[in-house]
């Protein structure tokens, strides 16, 4: 039985169009029962190694291990013959990381405050980009920063920065900049200052937080959708002599369109996490903000 529709949401196309698929997906699996779509369970894989202590290990833990790992081989591997010739490799290294310093870092903080928190900024980025980059990689399928606790730590560290530039730069006159702003009547600081602890020490983390779990959630619930759907089409609805199976090619082309989306989205992302935390460092020792 189809499900009415509230004329008073909203977004009625939004819903409408929300509501159309799941009655579609519904249909289809009632009538068949092998179609099983994207469920948040897989952000929280069994344990796979060490089970029961305190270094179990799952299937997500062990992608962001491989991570690291990559990572730290890439860079040794780029690093350890430098050439003033560079090679294909070495060359493709230095442009990745002098778009991090150029366009990130001394861009926003200046070559001085560059210099010092540069490092941290750049780990940030590079960790953060292949964290996001396996969702898409075939056999693996699941960004490293897709569960919380990973983009939680990462905004915690900023957060750490950020005041830690700000009292090394001003001392405890940052907390005053930070809360009190200049040019405002004194008695609009007991309305002004808690919306400002609130926007600056807890807002920004939360933010920092939720933007990167967030959108790698939906991109992999939108690859599993689409690819599972293919699977189910071809080889189930399609087995079966049924024509409807052929939506399968449109539920494919889809997947590959939202998986070049998803390489710009965790590319972007990686982004936006180390300029916000260069721009939170900039605040935190602008005299005025």
């Amino acid at each position: 039985m189809v499900a009415p529709i509230s004329v008073g949401d909203p977004k009625p196309e939004l819903t409408l169009f929300t509501h159309v698929a799941s009655q579609i997906v519904n249909a289809a699996a009632s009538d068949d029962g092998g179609f099983h779509g994207p469920s948040i369970d897989e952000f929280f894989p069994p344990v796979l190694l060490f089970e029961g202590t305190p270094f179990e290990l799952n299937r997500l833990m062990l992608i962001r291990i491989l991570v690291v790992v990559v990572l730290v081989v890439l860079f040794w591997l780029a690093t350890r013959r430098m050439k003033i010739v560079p090679s294909r490799g070495q060359a493709a290294m230095e442009a990745m990381l002098m778009f991090v310093r150029k366009g990130m870092v001394y861009d926003t903080l200046g070559e001085r405050l560059g210099r010092r928190y540069e490092p941290i900024i750049m780990s940030m980025f590079f960790l953060i980009l292949g964290m996001n980059l396996t969702g898409v990689i075939p056999g693996i399928q699941l960004a490293g920063t897709a569960a919380i606790g990973l983009p939680l730590v990462l905004a915690i560290i900023s957060w750490f920065t950020f005041i830690y530039a700000g009292m090394r730069e001003k001392g405890w006159r940052f907390w005053k900049d930070s809360l009190f702003l200049p040019g405002v009547p004194w008695f609009l600081y007991p309305l002004l200052t808690p919306l400002e602890f609130l926007s600056t020490f807890i807002v920004r983390p939360v933010t920092l937080t939720l933007r990167l779990t967030m959108n790698m959630i939906a991109g992999h619930m939108l690859l599993v959708l689409c690819f599972t759907a293919t699977n189910f089409f071809f080889f189930t609805v399609l087995a079966q002599g049924n024509l409807l199976g052929l939506l399968g090619i449109g539920t494919f082309a889809f997947g590959i369109a939202f998986t070049v989306l998803e390489l710009f989205v965790a590319a972007l992302q990686a982004y936006v996490f180390a300029i916000l935390t260069a721009i939170y460092i900039q605040l935190s020792v602008a005299e005025e903000h």
